[in-house]
């Protein structure tokens, strides 16, 4: 018994219908359910401290996104070493409504050694990729967020002579991981033939070092397609609000006059603002999912099948038995705490070592002041002795000295009696 299949091939030419089907409404359908879902963006701006990433984003999206009260910009939130922090803010316009999450990374640049800043980003986007890739593989697919990072806006700040080292070594690491589009921060400070030769030496420096930067495709619909798409490396300046006439605008203030963001004539700003918001931002999160992610998936997936390399630790915990991984990681503790107990015993030694070696040169320091001592105490007691015998010797003289004196008393005294007495003898032979 067989099955025998058939075949017909149908007619690829469109064929006109009668009357109303009702599928030409399937956009429709597309279009509300979308809505209803809402939409999810993420935007990463990176840069050095100072060059108006906060103003930036509030004025793409005309609110205060960054509030210096309620949340610091980045520049306010300086750090000694590069982090990556995320905001996110539900934003509504027209009844559609954008879950936008900021990435900013407070502390790039600012270094005197910024020597490997770039691996906290890189890590924060492979992390993302990563997470998106585990909630991909569960068993429950509903709910996916998507945390990806969509564009990255890098800041090049307004020098004049090109890209920095550092700015060419961050891009080269970064993209292919995401899609990098430069902006010349703070333009209003150079003249208009200054940023037009800046501009024209980041794009030979940027393809001199074959790095991919995010290239706007074309869009018919678009009534200012050639004039959007030819503003590569947009110049932006700062933006605070600023009352003209009686209107607020955002602009510069200078001596000679302000300098409005949305000024066509003045800054690219709109321009950027159309081409991000408008006109692309559904292909910036097209080229993430099908370029970027999809190259991240690959290596992944070729890393798990092949062993090549060491699977991460996401891949590690979905690929072990729970048992064997428990196991791993009870070994894994066990070693450390062997580690720490080794460390700690060489650190008692030490300290051990330290004391006796304290006591030891206590000890020799008191033998010593007990020997300087005890030498002190015997010349002491000769020299007592000395004076012990010669205080002897005085006084056994003064003693023989006080003898004859009271002997020659006495003699002294029987030569008066006998004086005397021979005087009496005479008196009385006389009479």
């Amino acid at each position: 018994d067989f099955i025998l299949w058939t075949y017909r091939k149908w007619n690829t030419k469109a064929k006109e219908l009668e009357g109303y089907v009702g599928f030409a409404n399937l956009p429709n359908q597309v279009y509300r359910r979308s809505v209803k879902r809402g939409f999810e963006f993420t935007l990463m701006v990176v840069g050095e401290s100072g060059l108006g990433k906060s103003t930036l984003i509030n004025s793409l999206f005309l609110t205060d996104i960054y509030n210096d009260k309620e949340y610091p910009g980045p520049s306010l939130r300086i750090k000694k070493t590069v982090s990556v922090d995320t905001s996110k803010v539900l934003i509504k316009e027209g009844g559609v409504q954008l879950q936008l999450t900021i990435v900013d990374t407070p502390g790039f640049g600012d270094a005197v050694d910024n020597s490997n800043c770039w691996v906290p980003v890189t890590d924060y986007i492979d992390n993302t990729f990563e997470d998106y890739l585990n909630a991909e593989s569960r068993v429950n697919r509903r709910t996916m967020p998507d945390n990806r990072v969509h564009c990255c806006l890098y800041f090049i700040a307004p020098t004049g002579h090109g890209l920095k080292p550092l700015d060419i070594e961050f891009m080269k690491k970064l993209h292919e991981k995401v899609n990098i589009i430069p902006l010349i921060s703070k333009a209003d400070t150079l003249t208009p033939e200054e940023c037009k030769q800046f501009k024209k030496q980041i794009m030979k420096d940027i393809e001199e070092n074959k790095i991919k930067i995010y290239e706007f495709p074309d869009t018919p619909d678009d009534e200012d397609d050639n004039k959007e798409n030819n503003a590569k490396n947009t110049p932006v300046p700062q933006a605070p609000i600023l009352e003209v006439n009686g209107k607020k605008v955002r602009g510069r203030q200078y001596p000679w006059g302000i300098v409005e963001v949305e000024n066509l004539e003045h800054s690219d700003f709109v321009t950027l603002r159309n081409l991000l918001l408008r006109t692309h931002m559904q292909d910036l999160k097209d080229v993430t999912n099908n370029v970027h992610y999809e190259n991240f998936r690959c290596r992944k997936l070729t890393q798990v099948t092949s062993g090549d390399q060491k699977p991460s630790r996401a891949a590690k915990a979905s690929s072990k038995n729970p048992m064997s991984q428990f196991e791993e990681e009870k070994r894994e503790h066990q070693t450390k705490m062997k580690k720490m107990e080794a460390e700690m015993e060489q650190v008692f030694e030490m300290k051990v070592k330290e004391k006796r070696k304290k006591l030891k040169d206590s000890e020799v320091d008191l033998q010593t002041r007990y020997e300087q001592m005890k030498i002190s105490l015997n010349r002491q007691q000769k020299e007592l002795e000395e004076k012990t015998r010669q205080f002897e010797k005085e006084k056994e003289a003064f003693r023989q000295k006080e003898d004859e004196l009271k002997r020659r008393q006495l003699d002294n005294a029987k030569t008066l009696d006998m004086n005397k007495k021979g005087k009496e003898k005479k008196k009385t032979s006389l009479f």
